[in-house]
């Protein structure tokens, strides 16, 4: 996993207030925690930008007045109107205990499903995952080249190595389905040979006199 450097600096007071003038001054208070003692500290809006506003997942190496700590966004609190970031909560990592972090998932391959008039479906864009740090991968890539109508792909098929994923064994990732379209497809012509059988047999009746 790729990490974004945010150079933040310690905050003198904690309250509202002083949260209040923080982001007039568009930065954003925040809380490190996870450490010996909760940290309280605050970065000018844009260092979040590529950890946030972002489908890829990264940790934060956060420079707080001049010492490192790895950390993993915990919580994001936005305005409900403008969608500003309000405050941000961060988890300290270290290299030798797990996290569990969400991965996004990307499909690969053309289903057999597919080629035989199924719809294939990402049901799970992410998944939670739990192991080291060092183990981490950026994304999930799974093959559903082998995907045929009515069948699925769940957590308990993907095998990934040093890393286990924290989700229901039986929670479908990708699956095949049947489309309406070709069910009325299906139905038509069932419909019409009915109808076509019972033409001739119209025709046969003797007329009445």
């Amino acid at each position: 996993m790729k990490a974004i450097e945010i150079s933040a600096k310690l905050r003198e007071n904690v309250g509202k207030k002083s949260a209040k003038l923080l982001r007039r001054e568009e930065s954003i208070p925040c809380v490190l925690y996870g450490t010996e003692k909760n940290i309280h500290f605050s970065a000018i809006e844009s260092e979040f930008r590529h950890l946030i506003y972002t489908s890829n997942v990264y940790y934060a190496k956060l420079n707080i007045d001049g010492k490192e700590h790895k950390a993993i966004v915990k919580d994001i609190q936005f305005h409900p109107v403008s969608d500003k970031i309000l405050h941000i909560d961060f988890l300290n990592i270290s290299d030798d205990k797990p996290i569990t972090v969400s991965i996004p998932v990307k499909l690969n391959g053309f289903a057999i499903g597919v080629q035989e008039g199924g719809k294939l479906f990402q049901d799970a864009r992410r998944l939670a995952v739990t192991g080291l740090l060092k183990h981490f991968i950026e994304e999930i890539q799974i093959d559903v080249t082998n995907l045929k109508i009515a069948t699925s792909i769940r957590v308990a098929d993907i095998k990934l190595d040093n890393l286990v994923i924290s989700e229901m064994p039986n929670k479908n990732v990708a699956s095949v389905r049947v489309t309406r379209a070709a069910k009325e497809a299906e139905a038509v012509p069932g419909a019409a040979a009915v109808e076509g059988a019972a033409a001739p047999a119209a025709a046969a009746a003797p007329a009445k006199k």
